[in-house]
């Protein structure tokens, strides 16, 4: 059976579309901090391979030390990040589904887009630590070759 949509029912999908705008621009931003995350994995990865295709082993502990930690910081960050971004998901989905099956979803709503922003700090966190390791690495080369 085939009902006509009502004046009411559409002001209230209308303003839902309108308050998932944020959430949906978030898991934008979301997928732009996870496209840089996998830019420098894939530089990580490639300078690891490197250093396992040269003949130096020996020499190249440390390095290879520096490069794993900074691979499992960004490993992290990714994870952390797109955890966010399920959670960003699972924000919009339960605003709309509390309003189909009309429920109080505010407090599922609220929590779980609190549990994306620790996410999404950690995640910078994890990020800034690993460019942390990345500068503090150069500068050890810097001054070791100024001896």
């Amino acid at each position: 059976m085939i009902t006509s949509i009502t004046q009411d029912g559409v002001n209230t999908v209308s303003h839902l579309i309108q308050l998932s705008v944020a959430p949906v621009f978030l898991l934008a931003g979301v997928a732009g901090l996870l496209n840089v995350f996998t830019g420098r994995l894939s530089r990580i990865i490639d300078k690891v391979e490197k250093l396992d295709a040269s003949a130096e082993h020996e020499n190249n502990e440390d390095r290879r030390l520096s490069l794993t930690l900074r691979m499992q910081n960004i490993n992290y960050a990714i994870s952390l990040c797109t955890m966010t971004g399920l959670l960003i998901a699972l924000v919009i989905v339960t605003m709309f589904l509390s309003s189909m099956f009309e429920f109080n979803g505010s407090i599922f709503i609220a929590t779980l887009f609190i549990f994306a922003m620790v996410s999404l700090i950690s995640s910078l966190v994890l990020f800034q630590k690993e460019i942390f390791f990345t500068t503090s690495f150069i500068k050890k080369k810097k001054a070791s070759l100024k001896k």
